[in-house]
């Protein structure tokens, strides 16, 4: 009896091995050290937004989200045919070589089984890489936003893309611009009359003046990121591309958080680092008193950004080889 006892603590051990295994993503995810970008647009600098990839001929963007899998646009897939397509990581030109570039071809493409064309509703992919890659300060995955997560309206949020500019023409290095968070219901009324409906499963960003700053043709399917701490997460995916032929109307996004559960079924090993947004812990009590349930940071939908989960599993793996090996 005891013995059985021992096994079954041996192999609850190693449950929780893996349980903490698949959370690392949280660790490195989000980690940009070249950027320090805090207002403003333009040309983006070398290694700013390492998680930006190009897709085809940078017809659409995605971004790295784990060493194996990219995320973009539904709609990508009737721009940029997968067969023979490769994806670039690390680039920040269209037209001159970049020495931090390597290239993966698409093994598998995932879309979202409710994407409807018409109405751009569910519009988001998932794009297997044919191998992984290895991260470097150039080439890193973004954290994504959890389920749950609340984006307030002016939130700053910064989307980057290869799409055309002003004087419509194709840039040649990456362009990044930082736009705030348009609420739906204001999103809504901006686009009364033109046919387009703000679905829950989308969100706003631009500026509602005269001028205009937003995502434009061959933007599609890049990301929209706001910064939390000292991570950054993608909250948006850009999907309508043709504001910017228009003014006092903002860009509209696939909301990443709607995905949480359908990005996680699909992809088996190092499940994307998911961040919920707004991040906060409670303020510190100056008299506390004993708290039978105590505060604990909700690990599984990835509001706790700061928790290092690989010494967690380090711990569990110890722990469960000497257990094991005593039985």
């Amino acid at each position: 009896m005891r013995m059985r006892f021992n096994k079954v603590l041996c192999v609850a051990g190693v449950v929780l091995l893996n349980l903490a295994g698949s959370f690392c993503q949280l660790d490195v995810c989000g980690q940009a050290p070249f950027n320090t970008k805090i207002y403003g647009g333009g040309d983006a600098t070398a290694g700013s937004w390492p998680w930006h990839v190009g897709i085809g001929d940078f017809g659409c963007g995605g971004s790295l989200i784990n060493k194996d899998w990219v995320l973009s646009s539904a709609s990508c897939l009737s721009r940029t045919p997968t067969s023979d397509v490769f994806i670039q990581l690390g680039r920040r030109t269209r037209y001159d070589p970049d020495p931090h570039q390597i290239n993966r071809t698409i093994i598998n493409v995932i879309s979202h089984p409710d994407y409807n064309p018409v109405t751009e509703d569910n519009n988001i992919a998932l794009f297997q890489l044919s191998s992984s890659v290895d991260f470097t300060d150039y080439i890193r995955p973004v954290c994504l936003a959890a389920a749950g997560s609340v984006l307030d309206e002016g939130l700053s949020s910064w989307a980057t893309g290869w799409g055309y500019t002003a004087n419509s023409g194709l840039p040649n290095i990456l362009q990044e611009v930082e736009i705030p968070i348009v609420s739906n219901q204001n999103c809504s009324v901006a686009y009364n009359g033109s046919g387009v409906t703000i679905t829950d499963n989308m969100l706003c960003a631009g500026q509602l003046n005269d001028v205009f700053k937003g995502q434009c043709e061959d933007d599609n399917g890049g990301p929209l990121v706001s910064k939390q701490g000292s991570q950054w997460i993608q909250t948006g995916v850009i999907i309508m591309t043709n504001a910017c032929l228009h003014k006092n109307i903002p860009g509209v996004f696939t909301r990443v958080s709607q995905y949480q559960d359908w990005i996680n079924s699909h992809i088996s090993n190092e499940k994307p680092g998911f961040v919920t947004v707004p991040y906060s812990t409670p303020t510190p009590d100056p008299n506390p008193t004993p708290d039978p349930y105590p505060y604990i940071p909700d690990i599984f939908s990835g509001s706790s950004p700061s928790l290092q989960l690989f010494p967690l599993s380090l711990t569990f793996s110890i722990f469960s080889l000497i257990f094991c090996f005593f039985i």
